[in-house]
């Protein structure tokens, strides 16, 4: 017997790896000749996928020290550009917003968006611009945003009644939940004209956010076949049914309530009155028909986008400060000082606290509550820094990277509200070093609304309460961890937990 004898399988392997070198090498070439971005290694079929973890946002600008502020990936077929960079962004995004504007048409997006009928994940497109235009012109103007003052108002009065009972026997308050209550509560009666009443409805709203931020196996499986397998096998396709079908029957619900003829007229109409209202003024033909499915669409854009990422920063703010109590003595001072004996911090009142809106913009620097901007696709062929972008490629901007951009900003790691007290800078699309809601035709419609609500709320909890981390736990000792879950927005791991000590002036 000669010890050269090779078994059977041993050929099968030899010419599977020896096709894979070629197939690989054939690959290197052709990106050279396309003079695509450079990238990390990729293994076979999956691509650079393993090389996410966790928490993209840390991992992609691990790999972009590496390989540059424009940097390529392949997840499984998908072929992805990361921009890590502020002047990439603004090349991107200002130069060549119009050929980058489109979305990506991923099969949970177009089932919860009820086949690209809202604002945000639609494709670009003559119903996008028309239905965006109505969303601008009929709740999303400065006009509307301020006649929900009261609303706001009420519901942080609600929210503060809730901690004093709390600060009244000394008990520890959980300021993750207690955030999502309040903005849940905003929400639900600026769109529903109703009052939050829980009911399971914020763990809807995650698992919407997990298949959303997660691809099915036959989106990136090379052979769409073997990947529509997996998912048969991972249960995905079933749950992706079952939470469409619990939102559809939320909203359908909301929509009937409002179509009853009993209902009384409310003092204010809510977003579902106004869209409702438009669908019935309109006359054949339309370049948008405002149909149910069209409102249960902005509805969910409504509540995806600003649930979780109000309540996020309210969070990270509020644990920022409980590590740096000089600067939450020094808010608390403006607060107060301002406020004097009136007993609750009004909208009025916070235009006329600078301090309050820079620990807002530094929060929002540090902690943006989703790292990465949604994603856009190449409508046509364009070139950044002689690299190509060819249509139909999916681009990310990494905003958590460039927020501690130490080109961008002087001891980024740090939180510092006191940089921006001689800066112009700010949140609303003009400074590409700082975009925690986008920019261009993309830019979050709703950003007013939001920041709108995190201010009040900040207020209100810095005058009416001092702050104290509980069990004698020091502030370096608090947990400022990241969430590791799948979501498109990123939260504390751990709830905020805090003593409230009532402040009598």
């Amino acid at each position: 017997m000669s010890f050269l004898h090779f078994p059977p399988w041993l050929h099968l392997i030899i010419f599977l790896s020896s096709l894979f070198i070629i197939l690989k090498w054939k690959a290197t070439a052709n990106r050279r000749k396309r003079n695509f971005p450079p990238s990390p290694p990729k293994l076979p079929i999956i691509g650079n996928l393993h090389q996410l973890g966790k928490l993209p946002h840390k991992s992609l600008w691990r790999l972009s020290q590496l390989y540059g502020p424009i940097m390529s990936l392949s997840l499984g077929r998908i072929e992805t550009i990361i921009i890590s960079s502020a002047e990439t962004t603004r090349a991107l995004l200002k130069t060549h917003d119009l050929q980058s504007c489109n979305r990506p048409q991923t099969q949970a997006v177009k089932k919860f968006s009820y086949n690209f009928l809202d604002i945000a994940f639609s494709p670009y497109s003559d119903y996008w611009r028309e239905i965006r235009k109505i969303c601008m012109l009929e709740f999303f103007n400065m006009k509307r945003v301020l006649s929900y003052e009261p609303i706001r108002e009420q519901e942080v009065g609600l929210l503060i009644e809730s901690i004093s009972q709390s600060a009244s026997c000394g008990a520890v308050v959980d300021l993750s939940e207690k955030s999502i209550a309040l903005t849940a509560g905003v929400i639900f009666r600026i769109a529903f004209g109703k009052p939050f009443e829980g009911n399971g409805f914020h763990e809807l709203i995650s698992e919407i956010e997990a298949l959303l931020g997660s691809y099915s196996a036959s989106e990136f499986f090379p052979v769409p076949f073997v990947g529509e397998v997996f998912d048969w096998f991972s249960g995905r396709e079933t749950k992706l049914e079952r939470v469409f079908n619990e939102m559809n029957a939320l909203f359908q619900e909301v929509i009937d309530e409002h179509l009853c003829p009993e209902r009384l007229k409310p003092e204010q109409d809510d977003i579902i009155d106004v869209l409702l209202a438009i669908s019935k003024k309109q006359v054949e033909p339309c370049t948008v028909v405002i149909t149910h499915e069209n409102i249960k669409a902005i509805l969910f854009d409504i509540f995806v986008a600003g649930l979780d990422t109000g309540s996020i920063t309210i969070v990270w703010a509020m644990a920022e400060l409980a590590k740096n109590s000089k600067l939450m003595k020094k808010a608390q001072e403006e607060i107060r000082n301002y406020v004097g004996n009136k007993r609750k911090v009004t909208e009025k009142d916070v235009e006329e606290l600078p301090y309050l809106k820079m620990i807002v913009k530094e929060t929002l620097r540090l902690h943006p509550p989703a790292p990465l901007l949604l994603p856009r696709e190449t409508i046509s062929h364009f070139k950044i820094e002689d690299y190509n972008f060819y249509p139909k490629t999916m681009v990310q901007v990494n905003v958590w990277a460039i927020g501690r951009d130490p080109t961008c900003w002087k001891d980024p790691e740090e939180f510092l509200p006191e940089r921006f007290a001689e800066s112009s800078i700010d949140y609303k699309g003009q400074h590409f070093e700082f975009l925690p809601f986008g920019v261009g035709r993309r830019i979050c419609p709703g950003l007013n609304m939001g920041v709108k609500t995190v201010e009040l709320a900040l207020a209100n909890l810095l005058y009416h309460y001092d702050w104290k981390l509980p069990n004698g736990m020091k502030e370096e000792d608090l947990d400022m961890e990241e969430n590791s879950g799948l979501s498109l927005t990123i939260y504390k791991k751990l709830p905020l937990k805090l003593v409230p000590i009532l402040y009598h002036p």
